[in-house]
């Protein structure tokens, strides 16, 4: 898929921009596998808003995805490439032998007409999903489970692809999007091929009122409350807010380690990101600061 820009007719046209979609099919979706979906506006069962800046919103019906592919053996057919409002990345609604319908995320490649199976021992073709024990070094993978049968929990967004890189007994390391190379249980089930829309991040609003359409209030500067209302509040003149940027409750925003030492999963990871203090050090030796 690529980009679509019109000609700068008003403010918002000229530096906006919107997918061309088209691998797109069908704009009707299969009404047997949709779900209402509630607004909450960031608030939770007693009211309270935990999540800032959300509410409004065009209207959209929830998708049910089939994360687990849990139908072994039984061939199915690509029947529509769909557009998604709930996700970045589109998805295909496939017909099974049997009469089912089910969509699962649509890779790159996959097409109308296209065969996809799910087993134990099937081809590493793009859109099969099988164990990562049988997949081969150095294959693009995505949907990846963390623990078997509980259905596909990381890669999964536009655009976004891991790789298999090396297996050791029971476990096979993964290479993330991040860079980070983790290690799964080698049951565990993932799709060849990388998640399509790969143009997603490219694509530029131009105005707010796209923003609103996505459900996504103004978002207010701290700097810019008073001190009543934010940390970073008052102040006189434009203020920096005198101290390191944080929420409106004081959790730091910046620097901050947000894993928990005492994970479970800590051991998993065979190689971690940089950290900040890392990145910084990198960044003030490429620019020549001490």
């Amino acid at each position: 898929m690529g980009l679509k820009r019109y000609k700068p007719t008003t403010s918002g046209r000229r530096l906006g921009s919107v997918s061309d979609f088209a691998e797109i099919t069908s704009v009707t979706p299969e009404k047997r596998l949709l779900l209402p979906m509630n607004k909450k506006g960031g608030r939770n069962n007693e009211g309270k808003i935990t999540v800032r800046h959300r509410g409004g919103g065009s209207r959209r019906k929830y998708r049910i995805i089939d994360f687990k592919r849990d139908k072994h053996g039984v061939p199915a057919k690509v029947a529509t490439i769909e557009y998604d409002p709930n996700r970045s990345a589109n998805i295909a609604l496939l017909h099974y032998l049997d009469g089912e319908k089910r969509y699962i995320l649509a890779p790159v490649g996959l097409v109308v007409g296209n065969q996809v199976l799910s087993g134990d021992k099937v081809e590493p073709q793009t859109g099969n999903s099988m164990p990562l024990k049988n997949i081969h070094l150095g294959i693009e993978v995505h949907n990846i489970e963390l623990r078997p049968g509980e259905g596909g929990k990381i890669v999964k967004s536009a655009g976004s692809v891991a790789r298999v890189l090396a297996k050791e007994d029971k476990y096979v390391q993964i290479v993330l999007p991040s860079g980070e190379v983790r290690r799964i249980f080698h049951e565990c089930r993932a799709t060849v091929g990388r998640v399509g829309n790969i143009d997603h991040m490219g694509v530029r609003l131009g105005k707010a009122g796209r923003k609103r359409w996505k459900g996504r209030r103004p978002h207010v500067r701290g700097t810019a409350m008073n001190p009543v209302a934010h940390p970073l509040g008052g102040g006189e003149g434009r203020s920096h807010g005198g101290r390191h940027p944080c929420s409106p409750t004081g959790v730091l925003a910046k620097g901050g380690k947000t894993r928990k030492r005492k994970s479970t999963s800590n051991k998993l990871y065979a190689v971690r990101e940089k950290s900040p203090s890392e990145s910084s050090t990198v960044e003030k030796r490429f620019y020549g600061f001490n």
